[in-house]
């Protein structure tokens, strides 16, 4: 997996701003400690979809109310639901370096953001290549908590998945997931031919794009 360094250097506030040497230096350790550690896996499950009056949203294993996501899944007719992780060595590593180095805590934190934003991309390019050969076209990922997709729908998801036992992904009370670097998601499924950006509407450029989730 190539994980971007530019991405890494935004997580930490750098911008477009290139890093100085010690920085980047430390940006390289923390790479390819996650990469030594991380054990990345996913699950994802496809279900019909139903978009109801008044923004609810019927995803035939639950329903919920959100007006960002109604725009999002316009003319899908399925939902994939879709989990990721990055596993609990990385937590270990982070919790690690939060004891002994702060600023490579913080540096560690960034990279392993990054890791698991481009595994879903991985995983999902390889979910949109499966779709398209059919003739279906993918939307782009939408995580509870995202506009007002409520976070109480990762409990739903994480059930459906069976996360705890395929994946490892459990919530917390306060619908925290653990371990830490993971994600749930859903990806609306349409058979009209419009091709979103597997990275999401933040990289793409077409802002009247009438699926855009901002």
């Amino acid at each position: 997996m190539e994980i971007s360094r530019k991405e890494v250097r935004r997580y930490l506030g750098y911008g477009i701003q290139d890093g100085d040497d010690a920085v980047n230096g430390l940006i390289e350790e923390c790479i390819k400690e996650l990469t030594a550690v991380a054990t990345c896996k996913s699950v994802s499950r496809t279900f019909p979809l139903t978009l109801l009056p008044e923004e609810e949203i019927d995803f035939t294993v639950f329903q919920t109310k959100s007006r960002h996501l109604s725009k999002n899944l316009k003319d899908c007719s399925q939902v994939i639901l879709f989990a990721a992780t990055l596993g609990t060595g990385v937590d270990v590593l982070l919790h690690k370096y939060t004891k002994l180095q702060m600023s490579k805590a913080v540096t560690m934190q960034a990279a392993a953001a990054a890791m698991i934003e481009e595994f879903c991309d991985q995983e999902n390019i390889k979910l949109k290549q499966e779709y398209e050969a059919r003739g279906f076209y993918l939307r782009p990922r939408f995580s509870p908590g995202y506009g007002d997709f409520a976070l109480e729908c990762q409990k739903n998801i994480t059930a459906v998945l069976e996360t705890s036992k395929r994946v490892g992904i459990m919530l917390t009370d306060s619908l925290l997931m653990t371990p830490s670097k993971s994600v749930t998601a859903i990806m609306g499924v349409s058979d009209k031919p419009y091709r979103c950006e597997v990275k999401g509407c933040e990289s793409c450029g077409k802002t009247d794009c009438a699926y855009r989730r901002n």
